[in-house]
């Protein structure tokens, strides 16, 4: 039985698991989504968040921490110079893991992994309200809204000003009375 055991094996001997992790983790830093099967996405996901944590603040012994994990010098300096000034306001989950359905060869569950920050289609400038957890909220939109209608009905239109305007009418007129004078 695997009571109080933390870590996913994933079938691997340490050495190995941890070299596939590196190497996993190296791919999601420079291409910033990779497609994997889900056991191996949710232990890479255990592997990379501490280390971006770690990037946040930019020291030497953070940086050789995270040259330890992941052995790659371009992973490692790509890590701290684009992703942590992307993420150095979020205080946690820099992953997403999005299940994808099942390989056809062998049947294994697959799952994409993405780094948040850099997927457009779920990022939005504009943050999310607030929900209360009061109740009857929907009355009080509805009438509110109701309100804003009556008022937008009830606003009257402004004229422009005739009194700049010199009145066409009046100038044809005069000429036929100076017409009719001669």
């Amino acid at each position: 039985m695997r009571h109080g055991k933390k870590v996913m094996h994933l079938g691997r001997k340490t050495a190995h698991r941890r070299s596939m992790l590196a190497n996993m983790a190296c791919s999601l830093i420079e291409h910033k989504r990779i497609n994997t099967t889900a056991t191996k996405a949710k232990a890479l996901k255990q592997f990379i968040e501490p280390l971006i944590t770690k990037s946040k603040t930019d020291s030497t012994h953070n940086r050789r921490l995270a040259f330890a994990a992941l052995r790659d010098k371009n992973a490692v300096s790509e890590l701290f110079r684009d992703i942590a000034s992307k993420v150095g306001d979020r205080p946690g989950g820099y992953t997403r893991v999005i299940k994808l359905g099942n390989r056809l060869g062998d049947n294994a569950s697959m799952a994409l992994i993405e780094l948040v920050d850099y997927n457009e289609v779920y990022n939005t400038d504009a943050k999310p309200k607030k929900k209360t957890r009061r109740r009857g909220g929907s009355k009080a939109k509805a009438a509110e809204a109701t309100e804003e209608v009556v008022v937008e009905a009830e606003a009257p239109t402004e004229e422009a000003p005739t009194e700049d305007t010199p009145k066409a009418e009046e100038t044809p007129k005069e000429d036929k009375k100076e017409n009719e004078n001669e």
